[in-house]
């Protein structure tokens, strides 16, 4: 009997196959999961998903699964998401089954023995309270985890970060205004004065995006700004965005001392890269300041630029130290939860539909570098050079790693 010989196909059979078509089938849509737990953190009351959102992702072909009362922080309810194809389930370990978690706060320990080998995680890390224990239990599962801080955007920046810094810079205003306005507490001031009496005077200690927003708010409620940053690039930008001439000053004390004793509101809005916020005004230069000013120490996530803070919280939120009132509350935007929701869920919901187009999110994360940017852990991996050094462990590349797996 003769030996089977291979079956090849006719030259002009072969050329009928479309290039396309192959193409096609290694990107073939996949089915996201994607799992969407109720915070336990203390006062966080946003949802990194909106029900309008979930409409979307089911429409593109995912299942969501929310657990009951998720989005309640946020006027979000059941009924909401239920409405548009939402699974609500009332057991968390439920919610952690599925194949992608989304969170708008950091994973913690009760969390993560919930999820299985292999899953992947978007969610912040708040950098300042990570602890090493979190990333091992990560990379132990081998988790993928992308910080949602770190994910950039196709113009380089930030996102995320950007949407959470604008909503600090308007809410302080707003909340020294309201804390200076109201006579039993503050000075009985209104912000921007009236004809015949003079505008309040505000003081900002950082031209980042907080300071630009918190420029733009005083200066559209009528109040006189006052803005100091070490980087002049900085104050250039501000003075640019704002359109308007407004003081501008590097970090000399004898000026700021000076300002600051004339403050009706100072907003501390100080970002460090390294880690806690340097200290700028001391308490010497508080117990300066007029009985009945505020201060609004939105660097408080990182330490806090004023030696007199000491962090509050939304039920709790200010303090008088040298007669002076200090509003100390990390995660600002929770204030508002429904707007920085929605700002949340416009960047991390065209991700995840992009992410089923192309068939999860490995083959995501090898096409989009500013994607890949967000990744601290990938499949048991550190892949962030920062938190390799800062906890001492094994640094992966993950553009190398993505290079010699694909």
């Amino acid at each position: 009997m003769s030996e089977d010989k291979p079956i090849k196909l006719p030259k002009e059979l072969v050329q009928r196959t479309p290039q396309e078509e192959s193409l096609a089938l290694m990107n073939k849509p996949s089915r996201l999961f994607i799992g969407i737990p109720k915070e336990s953190t203390f006062q966080e009351n946003r949802i990194p998903i909106t029900p309008e959102a979930v409409d979307l992702l089911i429409n593109n072909g995912a299942r969501v699964v929310i657990e009951s009362k998720a989005g309640e922080g946020s006027h979000y309810y059941d009924t909401d998401y239920s409405e548009v194809g939402a699974e609500i389930v009332f057991d968390k370990a439920e919610v952690f089954k599925a194949d992608v978690i989304i969170k708008s706060a950091p994973i913690t320990a009760d969390e993560i023995k919930l999820m299985s080998l292999n899953q992947t995680l978007i969610t912040p890390i708040h950098l300042p309270t990570l602890q090493v224990d979190i990333l091992n239990q990560l990379m132990t599962k081998r988790i993928t985890a992308l910080a949602t801080e770190y994910i950039r955007d196709s113009a380089g920046t930030f996102p995320i970060v950007r949407s959470m810094s604008e909503i600090a810079g308007i809410a302080s205003v707003l909340v020294g205004s309201e804390l200076l306005s109201n006579r039993q507490n503050g000075k009985g001031v209104l912000l921007g004065g009236i004809t015949g009496v003079p505008p309040a005077t505000v003081v900002i200690l950082g031209a980042g995006t907080v300071g630009e927003f918190a420029a733009q708010s005083a200066l559209g409620l009528g109040a006189e700004v006052r803005v100091f940053d070490n980087s002049i690039y900085k104050l250039k930008r501000l003075q640019n965005a704002v359109g308007h001439r407004v003081f501008t000053c590097v970090l000399r004390e004898d000026i700021l001392s000076d300002e600051l004793k004339n403050a009706d509101i100072t907003i501390g809005a100080i970002h460090s890269k390294s880690g806690r916020t340097p200290v700028v005004v001391t308490e010497h230069m508080v117990s300066q300041m007029k009985a009945g000013s505020v201060i609004i120490d939105v660097s408080i996530d990182q330490g806090g630029c004023f030696e007199t803070s000491e962090v509050t919280n939304h039920d709790k939120p200010y303090f008088k130290k040298y007669d002076v009132l200090h509003y100390c509350v990390p995660n600002i935007a929770s204030r508002v939860p429904r707007t920085a929701s929605a700002a949340i869920s416009n960047v991390i919901t065209p991700i995840i539909i992009e992410a089923g187009k192309q068939g999860g999110f490995d083959k995501l994360l090898f096409n989009d570098s500013n994607l890949r940017h967000g990744v601290y852990v990938y499949k048991g991996a550190c892949t962030n050079l920062h938190l390799s050094n800062k906890f001492k462990l094994k640094f992966t590349d993950l553009d190398l790693l993505f290079a010699t797996t694909y």
